[in-house]
């Protein structure tokens, strides 16, 4: 029933008016493949008309998209135009490149009305459009050039359906399939889930996953070992200084004072771990950045937050210690060897 161009392309505007009137729906659109795919033959080599630097190696991620594509997945425009649905097989065709793009085949020039074809049998394909990078493929890969043209001017029988909701997207997935199967029983529908989602069952989002919660098992041992060290090292100071810890109780000394005493050497070994710490967190940043996302090597509320809890910990591991010590009877201290 979807043999022919025009055929596909009415199928994916009666699908976009469905959707639309979907209940929390604001923006609908259709495209060959979607934002962080990894999918073969998702490339295109082309060429660029009245270039004269050579082609032979000219590739890009190459998509075909609805003229709501851009605004339903947010996309910025830096020049240029977006698409309209009045680009269709009609008119001269047209695309729109990302910035990679630009760059990389367009560097010091500006891409707006160039000309390029995937091919000497193809017509010409004018630049109208040049929009911020869009990830199209896994989180942690560099982004590519990516060249999208009109849907309506190039249509795919096996499309993506993409929805932009104002409530938690999760709700929307049955009814998206109702409505496909309510237009036609026998299309085939699969892959329905929302981007986060996707982005979290990805392979390499679970690579870098397990890499952070291994790190962050190793981190916790470390400092369940620095806590354990600490404490031994405080209480170990406090049995070598029994005597003069009565003497100091049998001078008068108060107790409160004690406990000072030994929270503010604890501190000290403290202060001198934390910026031991954060001197060699500096170091190996640049290795861990490759296991970030999101998140700067140097994230001024990680490294607060990690500090405090340090700290809080070395109170208690220093605190508890010496409260004991200062509990000791003068007496017994004086006698001890």
């Amino acid at each position: 029933r979807y043999s022919k161009d025009e055929q596909i392309i009415a199928l994916a505007r009666q699908v976009m008016d469905e959707v639309r009137h979907l209940p929390g729906v604001q923006s609908v659109a259709v495209a060959h493949q979607i934002p962080v795919a990894n999918l073969a033959g998702g490339s295109s080599t082309f060429e660029i008309i009245g270039s004269p630097k050579p082609q032979e190696n000219n590739e890009a991620n190459s998509r075909q998209v609805s003229s709501s594509y851009f605004t339903t997945v947010q996309a910025r425009l830096f020049a240029g135009r977006w698409f309209t649905e009045t680009d269709d097989a009609s008119k001269p065709r047209v695309a729109t490149v990302n910035r990679v793009f630009a760059q990389k085949y367009f560097a010091g020039e500006d891409p707006l009305g160039k000309s390029i074809r995937f091919d000497a049998s193809q017509p010409p394909i004018e630049i109208v459009g040049m929009v911020d990078n869009i990830n199209e493929g896994p989180p942690d890969a560099d982004v590519q050039p990516a060249l999208y043209t009109p849907f309506n001017q190039d249509p795919d029988a096996g499309f993506f359906v993409v929805v932009r909701t104002a409530q938690a997207p999760e709700a929307i997935l049955a009814a998206l399939e109702e409505t496909l199967h309510r237009i036609n029983p026998n299309i085939l529908t699969t892959g329905a889930e929302t981007m986060e989602g996707r982005i979290h069952n990805l392979q390499s989002t679970w690579l870098r996953r397990s890499s952070a919660w291994l790190s962050g098992g190793f981190a916790a041992v470390a400092l369940l070992l620095g806590v354990v060290g600490l404490y031994g090292v405080i209480a170990y100071s406090v049995s070598q200084r029994t005597r003069e810890i009565g003497i100091r109780m049998a001078l008068g000394a108060q107790r409160q004072t004690l406990i000072s005493m030994f929270v503010r050497h604890g501190f000290l070994l403290t202060g001198v771990g934390i910026a031991c710490g954060l001197v060699a967190s500096f170091a190996v940043m640049r290795l861990m950045s490759s296991l970030l996302f999101n998140v700067s090597p140097l994230d001024p509320i990680t490294y607060s937050a990690v500090t405090i809890v340090v700290v809080i910990t070395a109170y208690l591991a220093c605190y508890l210690p010496s409260r004991r010590a200062a509990t000791i009877d003068p007496v017994d201290a004086l006698r001890a060897e």
